[in-house]
């Protein structure tokens, strides 16, 4: 009787981390890949390109660096999104990099979500990026109005309120962060 040979998997499939099937077809596109990674309070965006000894970042953005730009309230919701993708297209942008291909990892991305967020942001800087303009999220949203909406006074907001920032003023806050974004070398 001849032994069974097992096969066993990569160990990043294995754990459920990399979808070996779906790299393969991203990188064949042969351009650097935007790979987003949001957490509850925060959003890591990098964008990433191949080398066969290793995959290399290229540029990367956290959303806490939005701090140093005057961005205090919470850095995990939509508007953070779209700017931490806005200030990462403006590095892209200042190395050169116009073209880019969204990866999402293993994650099934959502319509409107903050991954789509931080694309849009990178769009508005100038990298070209291929996705349906249904997923990306309304202006409004990016602007934070669903959070100037909801004016009654919240759990939620209590960042807010130890920061003595008013919620309904989260519009005018983005677009003074987006402009000093753009303003900084």
């Amino acid at each position: 009787m001849t032994p069974r040979l097992r096969i066993i998997p990569f160990r990043r499939k294995r754990e459920g981390r990399t979808d070996y099937r779906k790299r393969r077809e991203l990188l064949k596109a042969g351009a650097p890949r935007i790979v987003v990674r949001p957490a509850l309070r925060n959003i890591t965006a990098q964008l990433i390109e191949y080398r066969p000894e290793g995959d290399r970042v290229l540029a990367g953005v956290h959303s806490h660096a939005l701090e140093e730009r005057g961005y205090p309230v919470h850095k995990g919701n939509l508007p953070a999104a779209y700017l931490t993708g806005y200030l990462l297209g403006k590095k892209a942008v200042t190395k050169g990099i116009t073209r880019a291909i969204l990866d999402t990892g293993t994650r099934t991305p959502i319509r409107g979500s903050r991954i789509y967020a931080c694309v849009k942001g990178l769009l508005d800087a100038g990298v070209n990026v291929p996705v349906a303009e249904d997923q990306l999220p309304s202006g409004d949203r990016l602007r934070g109005e669903h959070i100037a909406a909801a004016t009654a006074p919240h759990a939620r907001f209590t960042e807010y309120q130890r920061k003595k920032i008013d919620p309904r003023t989260i519009a005018q806050l983005v677009a003074k962060i987006k402009k000093n974004i753009e303003e900084a070398p």
